[in-house]
């Protein structure tokens, strides 16, 4: 069994290092506490650290890329410690991270730390229109698939999980997480729909997060709706919505559900229909459409 935390999380324009880091330990702690195995946080969780670096450099798109990636490392550190001190994996919300193995425009990046002290990385691979257009952040390094404790946990960054083939890379996984950052509440429900998807194909659980309210002191992510859910396939062993457990729209805290890995298992091979198996048969059938013209 294996308890997942899911957040719906506000983003606050932290003074100090220290008042960062107390809002963090507060978060994982009260997960923790209600026996949480694996915390997932948001998309773009970590631009409250732009302020950090004033007020200027918070307001400014291109200022608070390099902001927040200066202070990665301490971030990194923290969640290691925090991992370690609670006794449970973190997904840490993705920060823009200047890598220099992808020239000299950032990555939006995602990790994933355990108790024991590992830490694994994961890139977003398609980027949306506002990271194109306007942020210059660029897509990173390729998909892992995260062998863990708790089983095998997959991560698409938000846009990425409305992507089908991206998923089908991680087609291995029991557990998908969905961190994502969205403005609008159209762009909340084309994530959830994205998520709810996948789980449906890949006969997984797919863990959104979200962002949630205002931060008017950031343009990049002043504007956020969201809530946290848990989805799997609407099929044996799981509930016929497919959703496992949901937030409360745009109120902050964590949202809580027990899943059984060997559920996923089942279910690939029990269910009533099978998706993932069957996946392969797509493109023999595609190729047999006929176009006709009905008048």
């Amino acid at each position: 069994m294996m308890k997942i935390a899911t957040a719906a999380y506000p983003l606050d324009p932290v003074q100090t290092w220290d008042a960062y880091a107390a809002k963090l330990e507060e978060w994982v702690a009260d997960a923790a506490g209600q026996g949480a195995d694996l915390l997932v946080f948001p998309e773009y969780g970590a631009m409250e650290l732009a302020i950090l670096d004033g007020p200027e450099a918070a307001g400014d798109l291109e200022r608070s890329l390099h902001a927040v990636s200066r202070w990665l490392p301490e971030v990194d550190n923290l969640h290691s410690e925090l991992a370690a001190r609670y006794g449970v994996h973190i997904c840490a919300a993705s920060a823009p991270v200047f890598d220099l193995d992808h020239g000299t425009r950032p990555v939006n990046r995602a990790r994933l730390f355990t108790p024991q002290g590992g830490c694994g990385v994961q890139d977003k691979q398609i980027m949306t229109r506002f990271e194109r257009e306007d942020w210059d952040v660029i897509p990173g390094g390729p998909l892992r698939l995260f062998d863990t404790a708790l089983g095998r946990i997959g991560i698409l960054i938000c846009y990425d999980v409305e992507f089908p083939l991206l998923a089908r890379a991680l087609s291995d996984a029991d557990v998908i997480l969905a961190p994502s950052c969205t403005e609008a509440l159209a762009g909340y429900s084309r994530v959830r729909i994205g998520a709810m998807a996948r789980a449906l194909e890949t006969q997984c659980v797919v863990a959104m997060a979200s962002t949630v309210g205002d931060a008017a002191w950031c343009p990049a992510v002043d504007e956020n709706t969201g809530m946290g859910g848990i989805f799997g396939p609407p099929d044996t062993g799981f509930p016929p919505t497919g959703v496992i457990a949901e937030g409360v729209l745009n109120k902050p805290g964590w949202t809580f559900a027990e899943i059984r890995p060997a559920a996923v298992a089942a279910v690939r091979v029990e269910g009533v229909v099978l998706n993932r198996a069957h996946w392969t048969e797509q493109p023999e059938r595609a190729e047999k459409a006929i176009n006709l013209s009905l008048r």
